[in-house]
C-alpha cells in the first residue's frame, strides 16, 4: 500500500520548489517556504498542522568582508582572499600566527605532527574538510593552542570549482548557543549564557584556489606525508622557521536575532495517540541546498501525502501518531530541532519514541551509510533486507560490510543527534552516497538541482526509494502491538564497553577502587532485559492495557541512559553512549587510558566520579527496565 501510494507522487515539483535559491535561516525565503510546507500539510488533511515560533541568535556576516592575509619572509603582506563563505559562531577576532597544515585534524594527524616535532602553540592551522565537523577541527585547534583556523573543501577539484566557498558552524554542540539548555521561546526571560561550545580564536573557510596560492608560500619548511598532499598543488606542513612566513585571519561576523518557524504536522494514532513516532528534515540553506535540504523535506511531503492517503483511502490505521516536521536553522547546528526539544522535553521524553532524520538522503546511488540508536538496529536491517535495489539485490547489500558493528555514530552536524544524546529518544538517519566519488557540493553555493540532477542521474528512483525505507520503519514501528524497539541491543553494547574496561583491571586495584560493581550493573541491566523478553513471550498483546504497559518500559530504555546525575544545562548531551562530555563511557575509557600513555595527567578524582555516575547510571536503566519497584534488582 506504501509503495503504491508513493508511486503516486511527483517528488521533482517539490525538490524544484524547494531549491529554488538561498533561504537562509529566518529570511524572507525561508519564511515563504515554511508556508508552502504548512499548506501542503493542510492540503493533505493531516489531523493537525501547526508552527512553532522560536527567537534564535545566530551569526552572519558583518559589513565589513571577513579577511585572510599573507605575509612573507620580505614582511611584504597581501590579501589571500576575503571570502563570501563564513563559519557560523566564530570568534570575532583577528589572529596572526604560522601557517601549520594538519590535514583531516584526526587524532593520528595531530600524532604524526607531534612525532615529526612540528610544533602548534601560537600556530594558525590549516584543516581540510573530509572526516570530522567544522567544529570538531576548531576544538582540536584550541586545544593545541592554536590561534587560529582556515579550512579548505578537501574533496574539490580545480576546474570551474577553485573559487568555490564553503559554509558551516564552530558550536560544539546543538541548538541555540546563546541560549544552552533553554528553549529560545523568549531571549529576554533567561539570563545572559552561552554554551562551552563556542570556540574563541577565529575561524574562516577558503577555497582551492587560496589553499593552493598559500601553500606555495610556505616553501623551505617540512614537507608533507604523500596522502596529505593529495588535489593539492604543492603541500608543506610549514614554513621554514628562517621564512618569517605568517597568515593573519580577520572575522568580522555579527550576531542578529531571528525569528524561526518549525511546522508540524500530524497523523493521529488510533490507539495509542499519545504515543508518537517523529520523522524531519532541516528546510534552510546558505544556497539552494538541493541535497542537504531540498531532498530530505521532499521526501517529508511525499511520505506525508502517501501516509495520509493510506489512512483516507486504503483503510490503514495506524496505533501510533507520526508528526511530520520541518526544522529551520539546521545549518547552525540543529537550532530549530534542538530548540523544539528544549522546549517540550517533559512531553516528549515521556511520548516521543523514534526519531527519523531525513536531511540529506540522497546524495549517490552506489552506497548505504545508516547511523542509529541501537535500538533500531533491527528494524532496520528487517526492512533493508526486503527491499531491493535497480539490480534485484537487497539494500542491506549497500551498507558497510560488518554492519552494524562498524555503524559510523550520529555526529553533532546531524538533527537525529539531540534526539539521541539530549533528548533519551532512539534517532536514526540514512544516506545514499557513492563511496568512491562524494557529492562535493554540500554547504556550497553550487548545491543546485541541477549540480544534483548531474550526480544522481536517477534521483527520483532514489528519493522514492529512501522514501519507502523512511516509510517502512515509520508504518512497523507506529501499527504492530508490541513496540519494534530492541532494547536487547543495548547488552552487546554494555558488553563491548566491559571488555575495553576490564584491561584496567590492575591500575582500578592500586587505587583501591574495584571494578564489580559496574559489572554487576550490568549483569542487573541484562537480567531485567532477558525478563522482560520472557514476560512479552508470555503475554497476549492483543490486550491494550497490557501491551501499553510493556511498550512503555521498552521506550523508556534509551532515555534512561541520560545521566541523571548532569544538570542538562551544564551538560545536555548527557547519554552515556553517544553524548558528549566527561561522564561518557568513551570518556572515562579515555581518562584510563592516560594510565598508560600520560599518567601525570590523570585524576583521581574525576574519575571516582566517572565510575560512580557510569555505574548507577547503568544501574538505574536496569532499575526502570523492570518494571515496578518491587521488581528491582539491588544484587550490588
Amino acid at each position: 500500500m506504501l509503495s503504491n501510494s508513493l508511486n503516486k507522487g511527483d517528488m521533482d515539483q517539490h525538490i524544484r520548489e524547494l531549491s529554488k535559491g538561498s533561504h537562509e535561516a529566518g529570511s524572507p525565503e525561508d519564511d515563504r517556504l515554511a508556508y508552502y510546507i504548512y499548506q501542503q500539510f493542510t492540503y493533505y488533511d493531516l489531523y493537525k498542522v501547526w508552527i512553532d515560533e522560536h527567537y534564535v541568535r545566530l551569526q552572519f556576516p558583518g559589513r565589513s568582508p571577513n579577511r585572510v592575509n599573507i605575509t612573507d619572509g620580505s614582511g611584504q603582506t597581501v590579501t589571500l582572499e576575503e571570502p563570501e563563505a563564513y563559519v557560523a559562531f566564530s570568534e570575532n577576532a583577528t589572529a596572526t600566527g604560522k601557517p601549520v597544515y594538519a590535514h583531516y585534524g584526526r587524532k593520528e594527524d595531530f600524532k604524526q605532527l607531534s612525532d615529526l616535532g612540528v610544533s602548534l602553540d601560537g600556530s594558525v592551522l590549516i584543516f581540510r574538510t573530509g572526516a570530522i565537523s567544522l567544529a570538531e577541527l576548531v576544538a582540536s585547534a584550541e586545544r593545541a593552542n592554536a590561534v587560529g583556523v582556515l579550512i579548505f573543501p578537501g574533496y574539490l577539484k580545480e576546474g570551474g570549482m577553485e573559487n568555490l566557498g564553503l559554509f558551516g558552524h564552530a558550536h560544539l554542540g546543538t541548538g541555540d548557543p546563546y541560549t544552552p539548555g533553554f528553549p529560545s521561546f523568549n531571549h529576554t526571560q533567561f539570563p545572559p549564557a552561552q554554551s562551552s561550545g563556542l570556540p574563541h580564536i577565529p575561524v574562516q573557510t577558503i577555497s582551492i584556489r587560496a589553499a593552493n596560492s598559500l601553500f606555495s608560500r610556505m616553501t623551505g619548511g617540512q614537507q608533507c606525508p604523500l596522502p596529505w598532499s593529495d588535489g593539492l598543488h604543492f603541500c608543506a606542513l610549514k614554513a621554514s622557521d628562517a621564512s618569517n612566513v605568517s597568515v593573519t585571519v580577520q572575522v568580522n561576523n555579527v550576531v542578529r536575532e531571528r525569528k524561526i518557524l518549525n511546522i508540524f504536522g500530524v497523523i493521529r494514532g488510533l490507539d495509542e495517540a499519545d504515543r508518537y513516532m517523529v520523522m524531519g528534515a532541516q528546510r534552510d540553506s546558505w544556497g539552494p541546498g538541493a541535497a542537504k535540504a531540498g531532498v530530505g523535506t521532499c521526501i517529508l511531503l511525499e511520505l506525508a501525502r502517501a501516509i495520509s492517503d493510506m489512512v483516507k483511502t486504503g483503510g490503514y490505521k495506524p496505533r501510533r501518531s507520526i508528526v511530520f516536521a520541518s526544522w529551520s536553522a539546521g545549518d547552525f547546528g540543529a537550532v530549530g530541532a534542538t530548540e523544539w526539544l528544549e522546549g517540550y522535553s517533559s512531553i516528549l521524553h515521556a511520548k516521543a519514541f523514534t526519531y527519523i532524520n531525513l536531511d540529506a538522503a540522497v546524495l549517490g546511488a552506489g552506497d548505504l551509510k545508516v547511523s542509529a540508536s541501537p535500538m533500531l538496529y533491527t528494524v532496520i536491517e528487517k526492512i533493508l533486507r526486503g527491499m531491493k535495489d535497480a539490480d534485484g539485490r537487497s539494500l542491506l547489500s549497500k551498507l558497510p560490510r560488518g554492519w552494524p558493528d562498524n555503524a559510523v555514530p550520529l555526529s553533532m552536524e546531524n538533527a537525529a543527534f539531540p534526539f539521541l544524546a539530549y533528548s533519551g529518544i532512539p534517532a536514526m538517519s540514512f544516506s545514499f552516497y557513492n563511496k568512491e566519488q562524494g557529492y562535493p557540493f554540500v554547504g556550497t553555493r553550487q548545491d543546485t538541482f541541477g549540480s544534483l540532477r548531474s550526480a544522481v542521474p536517477n534521483l527520483n528512483v532514489l528519493m522514492r526509494q529512501a522514501a519507502e525505507l523512511a516509510g517502512q520503519i515509520a508504518v512497523r514501528l507506529t501499527y504492530e502491538h508490541e513496540l519494534l524497539l530492541d532494547f536487547g541491543r543495548y547488552k552487546q553494547e554494555l558488553q563491548t564497553f566491559v571488555n575495553n574496561i576490564v584491561d584496567y583491571s590492575k591500575d582500578v586495584r592500586r587505587m583501591g577502587l574495584t571494578l564489580q560493581w559496574i559489572f554487576s550493573a550490568r549483569g542487573a541491566f541484562e537480567r531485567a532485559v532477558d525478563a522482560l523478553k520472557r514476560d512479552l513471550r508470555n503475554s497476549d498483546l492483543t490486550n491494550k492495557l497490557l501491551c501499553r504497559a510493556s511498550n512503555d518500559r521498552i521506550m523508556k530504555v534509551e532515555y534512561d541512559f541520560l545521566s541523571p546525575f548532569i544538570s542538562p544545562r551544564d551538560k545536555p548531551l548527557r547519554h552515556i553512549f553517544f553524548g558528549s562530555g566527561p561522564y561518557t563511557l568513551q570518556a572515562l575509557l579515555d581518562h584510563l587510558s592516560l594510565l598508560k600513555t600520560n599518567k601525570s595527567a590523570f585524576d583521581q578524582d574525576l574519575f571516582r566520579n566517572q565510575l560512580a555516575m557510569a555505574t548507577w547510571t547503568i544501574k538505574e536503566a536496569g532499575s526502570a527496565l523492570s518494571g515496578d519497584v518491587w521488581n528491582t534488582d539491588n544484587e550490588l
